[in-house]
């Protein structure tokens, strides 16, 4: 493994970042469980950063994908019809209750908000874009300049002119002790007084995450984006809902993650997950919004034939087998077993989440500060114990996990486990 680590350093970018002291190789999975180089086998509890949504080895999306590799045919381009692409085109339109709804397929979550993007900003002819503080959009121009975090940050520069709003940051000192209608009272009159002092009348877009991925899982409560739309649809202004780690149902309460605050949006976008391992996003909004466009435009990977066959096969796969359910129960015992451990252990800021999408915020229990330290060595005691976590937050100190929709009672109970083990080791290691 050290040879394989120092051959990754000598060609790899530095800022690809990898987990672990010695980080692992992943060689084999099954269900919901990974094998490293090593032999060593791990509960997964990341998923592949919330894209093996449905876990390993998936028969249905397997034998989808080999059925299009036998007829030869791997890629032909939008320039034809694609039936796989239409059939889920027609599934994502009706699941996303937008009317007249129609979608075009990606590679990628951040190609999938530069579009939704694209389609706002000319379609309301300016450059001014409402993004939340503490967001994560993708890694391109476009979508680092609506990105609110600093670390994935690496300039200022940006083809928009972008506004960060308040909304997951309820834990800041000025907030803290309001009610959630408090909450939403107050930042639904910082985004009126933003629209009346920091911005022209034209502005194009609100994009936001329900839930913030790279933020740590953050979020605003229930009815923030209800409150906000009311705002933005007065003045002409269209919402993007980022569903790129929240939707097909992972929240458990509902199947975009939006929903939960009783809003469709005009625009959604989406990836990761849906394919289950293989490259697939898109955005899905009005067909007026999609149809405008004057440009020719296509991409030429994006409803690729073999994307589509997984995606198909994953997102029925979903729907077959109840997986929303799913995540709201086993979600339950891990957010709900972690909320009742949690006066155990000092180290443990927070617990928060929804349904299989879910994370633990770590800070010293002297002084109450956010701390990275600590985060990184629940990251080599879960390992140890068996089980893949993910990291994140603004300040890099909370445990983010989504484990596939598959998770069995078991396995999450298990998971919870070995989650309480290592806080109960570290929070005794910080303590002495």
């Amino acid at each position: 493994m050290s040879d394989l680590l120092a051959r990754h350093r000598a060609v790899i970018p530095n800022w690809v970042a990898l987990y672990y002291n010695e980080p692992i190789e992943i060689v084999s999975g099954k269900g919901n469980r990974v094998v490293d180089a090593e032999g060593r086998t791990y509960l997964d509890f990341f998923a592949g950063i919330l894209t093996n949504m449905i876990g390993y080895d998936v028969a249905e999306v397997r034998e989808a994908v080999e059925r299009q590799l036998r007829t030869g045919v791997v890629h032909t381009s939008t320039v034809y019809l694609l039936r796989g692409q239409v059939e889920l085109a027609e599934k994502i339109a009706r699941l996303s209750g937008i009317e007249d709804a129609k979608v075009f397929f990606t590679n990628s979550g951040t190609e999938a908000n530069e579009t939704a993007l694209l389609l706002a900003t000319y379609a309301r002819k300016t450059d001014q874009v409402l993004a939340m503080r503490q967001s994560y959009h993708g890694r391109s121009f476009g979508a680092i300049s609506v990105t609110s975090n600093r670390t994935w940050k690496n300039n200022s520069l940006s083809p928009l002119q972008v506004h960060f709003l308040h909304g997951a940051d309820k834990h800041l000192s000025r907030f803290r002790d309001l009610s959630d209608a408090d909450y939403i009272k107050v930042c639904v009159e910082d985004l009126r007084h933003l629209l009346a002092t920091a911005t022209s009348k034209d502005v194009a877009a609100l994009i936001a995450e329900p839930i913030q991925g790279v933020g740590g899982f953050t979020m605003a409560p229930d009815g923030l984006f209800a409150a906000y739309k009311e705002v933005l649809d007065e003045e002409g202004i269209y919402f993007i809902s980022d569903e790129v780690q929240t939707g097909w149902g992972r929240t458990g309460q509902s199947f975009f993650g939006i929903q939960n605050h009783g809003v469709t949006p005009d625009m959604m976008t989406f990836a990761k997950g849906l394919g289950n391992g293989f490259a697939v996003g898109g955005v899905v909004a009005r067909g007026e919004l999609l149809d405008a466009l004057h440009a020719v435009g296509l991409s030429t990977f994006g409803g690729n034939p073999i994307s589509m066959a997984a995606a198909n096969a994953t997102l029925d796969y979903v729907l077959d087998h109840d997986l929303q359910a799913n995540a709201a129960k086993t979600g339950e015992i891990i957010i709900g077993g972690l909320k009742a451990a949690a006066g155990r252990f000092p180290i443990l800021a927070d617990v928060r989440g929804k349904g299989l999408m879910f994370a633990i915020e770590l800070q010293d229990p002297a002084t109450g500060e956010p701390s990275p330290q600590i985060a990184a060595r629940m990251m080599e005691e879960t390992k140890k114990g068996g089980l893949l976590a993910g990291k994140g937050g603004l300040y890099g100190n909370t445990l983010r996990m989504a484990p596939p929709l598959t998770l069995t009672v078991e396995e999450a109970h298990e998971g919870l486990g070995i989650l309480l083990a290592a806080l109960e080791t570290v929070n005794e290691e910080v303590s002495k």
